[in-house]
């Protein structure tokens, strides 16, 4: 694959090809030209002496003190500075290059007035793989996620700590040791540093990506429990979803069928089956996993959307400054809110199907799967375990959009707090395919049991790329491993494209 060439219109399939997957960006002719030409809006702005926000003034509530033409210099090192106030423990390198990737790709589109050596800068750091020290917390979701944003414009003037090759040193080190030089910054260009929603975008985006991994994933463990209880895959019909069309369900009976064509399992069972009907975790699998796909899907048009706008202020429009709102991050906020919900509600119907794989009473199936009744305890902690997290999930389901806090003297007196969101996305994901990859083992455990009757094609091959990496359990042992290790294969999308 080529490298991106900064100022397209980007996806989160591009998003993860650079932050994960280390794929090159491109600052091409045509996106120089865009920055130049707004660049130049900004020095007329200047050269006007008109008070205009961001240019010759101060910022936020102090937006009405004027900047004399001799400080503008000093007022970027200032805030830069001052704005560097993030906590907690750092982005990851894939979310820091996330960030540096949307935001010169954001300045590429010609409508933040950045001068080139800017933009070029950060592409050369990206591609070098000198990667700004970036707090994950401070960020409100309005003005831009203005605390994490300026710890990356910090390491841009050469100041504050990045990681190079494994190795985290001072930033003016970081630069050097890559061959590159920090750049002294002018009119406008630390605010456009900071303006921006990147921060959310990528925390948020790459977590989406990894949810909809966790959904495919979900399909194939609900697919592989039903297998091992020997229920009915009648629910899965098309002509059942052609009377309630919703587009997640359509697609998730399909999947499901897929998965399950061909088995042998069933086809020995189908006689003498007295059951008329499985659970609901298991029953409604294309109402439930559908639901949630409709609505995975929706965040990440809304998450595209503002991966494809300009977030800065005041924006450059032509010869125009046009100050508004765009950074302010509340529509993604919204979709991170109801993308936990979903996912909280996901890891909660596959818990519910693990207990029945493990707990519930079925034909030649033990309790937990032991191989010894009483002598040992099998698949009975990590139900324990899932249970504990689909529980975490249910307090982290509650929307961070809801809960603005004012900020700057009350002149930004209602925030999105989606950075906060998507933090609370990113954790309640990974607690979801934990709790997915624990159903996953005990459903291939107990699909074994089944033979030498086959599985359906589909759970055939989940099952054997589960065991290319992780063997089955033999008695007891420590399941913590194998569980990290399936959530890492599903956190990768080790699992995809089976249905």
């Amino acid at each position: 694959m080529g490298a991106f060439k900064l100022g397209s219109t980007a996806k989160l399939r591009d998003l993860v090809e650079v932050a994960e997957n280390g794929r090159r960006v491109l600052l091409t002719s045509p996106a120089r030209d865009r920055i130049r030409g707004a660049r130049r809006a900004v020095l007329r702005a200047q050269a006007s002496g008109q008070a205009i926000y961001g240019v010759n003034t101060g910022f936020g509530e102090q937006a009405s003190v004027r900047i004399p033409l001799e400080a503008i210099r000093q007022l970027q090192i200032n805030y830069v500075r001052s704005h560097s106030a993030g906590l907690d423990s750092p982005l990851s390198q894939a979310e820091t290059r996330g960030l540096l990737f949307l935001r010169a790709n954001e300045f590429s589109r010609g409508h933040s007035g950045v001068r080139v050596e800017i933009v070029a800068l950060m592409v050369r750091m990206l591609n070098a793989g000198v990667l700004p020290v970036v707090p994950s917390r401070g960020s409100v979701g309005a003005s831009g996620d203005l605390a994490p944003m300026a710890h990356m414009a910090l390491a841009i003037i050469g100041e504050g700590k990045c990681t190079f090759r494994g190795k985290t040193m001072p930033s003016a080190k970081a630069l050097a040791a890559a061959g590159l030089k920090p750049v002294s910054l002018e009119a406008k260009e630390a605010l456009s540093l900071t303006n921006g929603t990147q921060a959310m975008q990528s925390v948020g985006g790459l977590s989406l990506v990894r949810a909809l991994r966790v959904l495919e994933a979900s399909n194939l463990a609900a697919a592989m429990g039903l297998e091992a209880i020997m229920g009915t895959p009648v629910p899965y019909d098309a002509r059942i979803s052609a009377l309630k069309p919703h587009p997640g369900q359509v697609r998730t009976a399909a999947a499901m069928r897929r998965l399950l064509s061909g088995s042998e399992i069933r086809l020995a069972h189908i006689e003498g089956d007295d059951r008329v009907q499985d659970s609901y975790s298991f029953r409604c699998v294309p109402q439930v996993h559908g639901a949630v796909l409709d609505s995975l899907e929706h965040a990440v048009r809304v998450v595209e959307t503002e991966m494809g706008s300009v977030t800065d202020n005041p924006i450059v429009d032509g010869r125009d400054l046009l100050s508004g709102g765009n950074f302010h991050g509340q529509a993604i906020a919204f979709a991170f809110d109801h993308a936990s919900t979903v996912t909280t509600a996901l890891g909660g119907v596959s818990e519910r199907r693990l207990f029945q794989v493990v707990c519930a009473p079925h034909p030649g199936l033990t309790p937990f799967l032991v191989e010894t009744p009483g002598l040992e305890s099998g698949y009975m902690i990590p139900q324990y375990a899932a249970a504990a997290l689909a529980s975490e999930n249910l307090t982290l389901a509650h929307p961070a959009s809801v809960g603005s806090l004012p900020t700057s003297a009350n002149k930004e007196d209602f925030v999105s707090m989606g950075m906060w969101g998507a933090h609370k996305l990113k954790r309640v994901v990974e607690n979801c395919s934990r709790i997915v990859a624990i159903e996953l083992l005990a459903a291939g455990q107990a699909v074994e049991r089944r033979r030498p009757l086959k599985p359906g094609k589909g759970v055939a091959e989940g099952l054997r790329r589960l065991r290319r990496r992780i063997a089955a359990s033999k008695g007891d042992e420590s399941l913590s491993g194998k569980i990290e290790t399936a959530h890492e294969l599903i956190s990768k999308g080790h699992f995809g494209g089976i249905a």
